[in-house]
């Protein structure tokens, strides 16, 4: 690099040498480029072109006739945001920052970043590539040979070199790259869909957990109340100690229960945290009121199975791979036909650093070269092969996306108007089941009815009551899954690529 820059400095004032280097140069690049065209006009692109699948897919889904009046058939409008339908100001949060900070997203942009580059690579090898160097080399003859004369010698070079791209293996390089770039910006995407569903996921856990802790807590309360009532009793000599023991037998059971769902609290906030990219315990001031399940929207609009299938980005991601491994057959069949390649040199050599900079220090060449396979063993054709059997297992893969797709939204159908059939039903046993137990304390207070009657309502209190809370999570849950099921979470709004060939 020295040498070249003593170079530079020495030609400065050159205007003949100056002129004679750029004729040199104009007339290297005519003639590659008179050389690529010739070979270009005759260039093919082996391999086939990538068509998309057309998917036989149902006109509506199939247990949306199942589902209660709330749910409909309609457009699904945006989805991007789906999580304000659900009215919780703190989820909304989470999830906001959540895309802003998740580990799983970083890692996931940095493969997009990846892709691209790759891509990038890939295009490069359709220019020639053009590098300079420079060498100094000082020798000594031998006495008896050269009279022990030294002799200074000075190159300074610029080479081209490109292989033409006569089969199309580079442009099919290239193809596959640009189609896994698409394929990374939809697994991107995915990722998306998917930190907000496991978000809202985590979040209706620590509520649900918080529910049925104060559902606990509560019963230990009025179940406390029934051992006093029962001890007072005993003392004034109504009941035998058998009902004591029972009264605290029965508080204690439902103590006992409490430490475990405070565990799982924990350990659900944790979760949520660790999601967000925050530390344990970062959440726990802004977790730490208990509130209420999210609300759930009374219309929820599904589209059809069609919308589905493009608004989901893993589909579009598998179909996207499938492209790629398409294109790369192409570039394995390409691997099997010559290569040709044109490579030129221009230059000066001389004796002193001085004299490189004269018209007589100046070399040039050109170069056209041919590279056949003549005989591999079968490597190159069962590379084809190969890479056909790639193709057919993307293949595969995508046709299971959409199956997987349509499966997983038709499951959250089912799941959230049965569970909204649950939660209703239960909502009325828990009301029949409290006042059961009042009336059961009241006439046992009066000497009414034994002990156990007592026992048993306030069971089936806390029995009913805990499973109304997991029943109406349960509900939140289906709904989130069905969100996810139907791709919201990002907008494929301006996304290259983006419309899908299905037939409904």
């Amino acid at each position: 690099m020295h040498i070249l820059l003593i170079v530079v400095e020495h030609m400065r004032d050159k205007a003949k040498t100056r002129k004679m280097v750029v004729t040199y140069v104009v007339h290297l690049v005519r003639w590659l480029i008179i050389i690529a065209t010739l070979a270009l006009a005759g260039c093919v692109t082996v391999g086939p072109d990538y068509v998309k699948p057309e998917l036989d897919v149902p006109a509506n889904w199939n247990r949306l006739d199942q589902a209660n009046s709330e749910t409909k058939a309609a457009a699904t409008g945006d989805l991007s945001r789906w999580w304000l339908a659900l009215n919780d100001p703190l989820l909304s949060g989470l999830i906001d920052d959540a895309l802003q900070a998740s580990p799983d997203l970083r890692s996931a942009k940095a493969r997009l970043r990846e892709a691209r580059a790759r891509g990038a690579v890939a295009s490069a090898g359709l220019y020639p590539a053009v590098t300079a160097s420079g060498s100094a080399r000082r020798n000594r003859s031998s006495e008896e040979l050269g009279g022990g004369s030294t002799q200074n010698l000075f190159r300074a070079d610029f080479d081209a070199q490109w292989e033409l791209d006569l089969f199309g293996g580079v442009r099919r390089g290239i193809e596959a790259t640009r189609a896994d770039v698409e394929s990374s910006v939809a697994s991107l995407e995915n990722t998306r869909v998917s930190l907000v569903a496991e978000t809202a996921q985590n979040y209706v856990e620590v509520r649900t957990l918080q529910l049925r802790l104060g559902i606990a807590r509560d019963n230990l309360v009025s179940q406390t109340e029934t051992l006093q009532l029962t001890d007072w009793r005993a003392q004034a000599g109504l009941v035998s100690s058998q009902d004591v023991d029972q009264a605290r037998s029965n508080r204690e059971q439902t103590r006992a229960r409490i430490p475990g769902l405070e565990i799982s609290l924990a350990e659900a906030e944790h979760r949520l945290e660790v999601l967000l990219g925050k530390t344990p315990g970062t959440l726990q001031g802004r977790l730490a009121v208990a509130g209420e399940l999210p609300s759930v929207p009374m219309q929820i609009a599904v589209g059809i199975p069609a919308e589905t299938l493009r608004q989901r980005p893993d589909v579009r991601a598998a179909e996207r791979k499938l492209a790629a491994e398409t294109a790369r057959i192409g570039a394995a069949e390409a691997a099997r036909y010559p290569s040709f390649s044109i490579s030129g040199s221009i230059g000066f050599e001389a004796l002193t650093v001085g004299a490189l900079g004269s018209s007589g220090a100046a070399t040039s060449s050109l170069l056209a070269g041919i590279t056949a396979p003549i005989f591999n063993a079968g490597k190159l054709r069962n590379q084809v092969v190969i890479q056909d059997a790639v193709r057919e297992q993307a293949l595969v893969a995508y046709e299971q996306s959409v199956l997987t797709a349509l499966q997983e939204v038709e499951n959250a159908l089912v799941a959230f108007s049965r569970n909204r059939e649950s939660s209703e039903a239960l909502t009325n046993a828990a009301e029949s089941a409290r006042n059961a137990a009042r009336s059961a304390r009241q006439r046992y207070s009066a000497g009414l009815i034994d002990f156990q009657s007592v026992l048993d309502t306030e069971r089936t209190v806390l029995s009913v009551e805990d499973s109304l809370a997991s029943t109406r999570a349960n509900q939140v849950a289906a709904l989130i899954r069905l969100y996810k099921a139907l791709g919201g979470g990002w907008s494929p709004q301006n996304q290259p690529g983006a419309t899908e060939k299905v037939k409904s």
